[in-house]
């Protein structure tokens, strides 16, 4: 299953994706002001151009596990992006992958490389 990461900021938004096996994630470009229309315009266009079939969009959530700000504005950007595409958008704890893809460094824009850590971990959570 082909699935798209997103590690959303009002800013810009990171994106990552996988192979069809689930075995090799690929950080991408990332979208600036992805809560516009042109930025959902083109998350919408990289689902169908990528062939798409699940978006994980990064839940934000304290040390503690609650919700903030940040949580409440990601959780109503998943609802928006939903809406603009036909499939499933689910919400996936994203704490420590923005240190991580800090610490781990590389070519692609830290945004898209935390977005590839959240997908490896989602694709692990799944896998059980």
């Amino acid at each position: 299953m082909r699935i798209l990461a997103l590690d959303a900021g009002e800013a810009r938004c990171g994106c990552a994706v996988c192979d069809p096996t689930g075995t090799v994630v690929t950080p991408l470009a990332a979208v600036p002001q992805p809560d516009t229309r042109r930025g959902l315009d083109t998350l919408a266009r990289l689902v169908r151009e990528r062939e798409i079939e699940q978006i994980v969009v990064g839940l934000p959530l304290t040390m503690r596990g609650e919700e903030g700000d940040q949580a409440r504005w990601t959780r109503g950007f998943a609802e928006r992006l939903a809406a603009r595409v036909e499939v499933p958008v689910v919400m996936h704890d994203e704490r420590l992958t923005t240190r991580q893809a800090e610490r781990s460094g590389g070519v692609a824009e830290a945004d898209s490389r935390a977005a590839a850590h959240l997908l490896e971990a989602f694709l692990m959570a799944r896998a059980g």
